[in-house]
């Protein structure tokens, strides 16, 4: 079965050139196109996409508030968000909102589809080239706004739970690295791997592997900049 995607974008250019490179794609389907969040959320509710690319900006109902609805109400639909910035201050609050990652409208078409075949198979879309960088400053920004006498969101009791393994497995994940590169990492089958994964989110009690990466610079179990 082809992978079904809902684009969402106000800019019909925008729509029509995502759509053309992804029905070019032998396992990837282009099942509906909206030009606002409202007409995302019902294009989700009639067609019930593996995938939405969801542009932050928009009338009527702007991404941001698309992505909650949609996370909340279609937890089997993973949520790709659309920016012209490669640091978008909307993003942050997107990855809290449940999407699963992001894309600049300027993406290759090469990497487009790469990206939707990731999210679809579960993997977080956060290119190691811009995930320490992202997470860093979305996290240095959270604390900033709750303050040093709050307690972190994450609480240490939940880390408690992972055994060694899983613990590496999910500093591996916050380097953004694929359950490939993660296998290679540790010496073991990437089927172990996705074990590993899976026994983390579970733990964690967190929707998917994006989310462990926010997870894991909250928590401290990595700090921005380390190697």
């Amino acid at each position: 079965m082809p992978i079904r995607v809902v684009v969402a974008d106000d800019q019909e250019l925008v729509r029509a050139g995502f759509q053309m490179i992804l029905d070019a794609q032998p396992d990837i389907e282009v099942v509906a196109e909206a030009a606002d969040g409202a007409e995302a959320i019902e294009a989700v509710r009639t067609h019930a996409p593996d995938v939405l690319l969801l542009d932050v900006r928009m009338p009527v109902m702007d991404g941001l508030e698309a992505a909650r609805r949609v996370c909340a109400e279609f937890p089997a639909c993973k949520v790709i968000m659309l920016t012209t910035f490669d640091i978008d201050d909307y993003v942050y609050d997107a990855l809290y909102a449940g999407a699963s990652g992001f894309l600049l409208k300027d993406v290759r078409r090469d990497d487009l589809a790469h990206g939707v075949r990731m999210v679809a198979s579960g993997e977080a879309l956060l290119a190691p080239s811009v995930t320490r960088r992202l997470i860093g400053e979305f996290t240095a920004r959270r604390g900033a706004a709750i303050g040093p006498a709050q307690p972190p969101r994450a609480p240490s009791r939940l880390l408690e739970q992972l055994t060694a393994r899983e613990a590496e497995t999910l500093r591996l994940l916050a380097r953004g690295l694929s359950n490939a590169e993660i296998a290679a990492q540790l010496v073991v089958s990437e089927h172990t791997v996705k074990t590993h994964v899976s026994n983390v989110l579970g733990k964690l009690q967190l929707r998917d592997r994006v989310h462990a990466v926010v997870f894991a610079y909250e928590s401290g179990a990595v700090v921005a900049g380390e190697d």
